[in-house]
């Protein structure tokens, strides 16, 4: 075991079959025949002397052995794109690949000006930007599968660096001639069981507003489900119901459809963005100055 060598074509197998939940998927990232891959993982559960995988006919789970393997294989490609990243810097400017996740907020109303000047200005980095829920990126920021994720809410951070990013604030849309309309503000409580006009499951917002109402134990009349906040807006023009969303999207929406935006008088409404990597010095020169453009943009908003 001393003198075990790891093989950083293993190492990369195993991660991409990990994160798959495949062997032949994580196979096909890897560039690997499934036979290929297969001996690969049987000769590193050799050599560590432990079972990594247990297949099923679903796929393959990670024994604890193999989880501990996919944090350490993490490390390593966290490690060897930093000193990539670190050492171009050097000579040839940012070279790299960041990959980000972030809140449906952060994703449609602040991310496309900022990581667009940033990606101008730095040519040879790229980014992977995913919309998940903010617990999700916590955790997903925290076991390396994110360098860098925007979240809001009070959810737990715990062994992360945190940095204060933007702050919005949840709001209803509802038709210009609602009763709510010209309303200073409502509490959700109020009308909690009206109609309601969705974002799709999975989408940040969707899951954020399924988990208020688990809270207030009701069941929502979600009367339709639509892939953007600017069909939301149509369809509560149309009447369909009410929706909510971030204030800075109504605010930009409500000039192009007849709607009214009521806020919302409930604590959770305000949400502060925050920005959370593992190690801000850790991160790759690149992430790094990813970093210092989000925060330096807000600063200047």
């Amino acid at each position: 075991m001393s003198g075990l060598r790891y093989d950083l074509v293993d190492l990369r197998l195993f991660v991409s079959i990990a994160e798959a939940g495949s062997l032949t998927k994580g196979a096909e990232r890897a560039h690997l025949s499934v036979g290929a891959a297969s001996m690969r993982v049987k000769n590193l559960e050799e050599a560590l002397g432990a079972p990594l995988l247990v297949r099923t006919s679903q796929g393959v789970n990670l024994t604890p052995a193999g989880e501990a393997l996919l944090t350490h294989a993490r490390r390593v490609f966290r490690d060897l794109e930093r000193l990539h990243g670190d050492l171009q810097a050097f000579s040839r400017g940012l070279r790299g690949r960041v990959r980000v996740f972030a809140n449906t907020t952060a994703m449609t109303e602040i991310l496309p000006a900022a990581l667009g000047s940033f990606l101008a200005a730095h040519p040879h980095v790229d980014i992977d930007l995913e919309e998940r829920l903010s617990p999700e990126i916590a955790r997903a920021v925290a076991d390396g599968s994110a360098d860098i994720g925007i979240l809001a809410g009070t959810v737990r951070t715990d062994g992360l660096e945190v940095l204060a990013y933007q702050e919005d604030t949840l709001v209803l849309a509802v038709p210009a001639g609602h009763p709510l309309a010209g309303a200073d503000t409502v509490d959700f409580a109020e009308v909690a069981a009206l109609s309601l006009v969705s974002l799709q499951r999975g989408s940040a917002i969707h899951g954020f507003m399924e988990n208020i109402f688990a809270e207030m134990g009701v069941a929502p009349d979600i009367r339709i489900r639509v892939s953007s906040f600017e069909s939301l807006c149509r369809m509560v023009e149309a009447g369909v119901g009410i929706g909510m969303l971030p204030g800075s999207v109504a605010n930009r929406l409500k000039h192009n459809h007849a709607i009214a935006v009521v806020p919302l008088s409930n604590r959770w409404a305000v949400r502060e963005l925050k920005i959370c990597v593992q190690k801000l010095d850790e991160l790759p020169a690149f992430g790094h100055a990813l970093v210092e453009h989000l925060v330096s943009g807000a600063r200047a908003a």
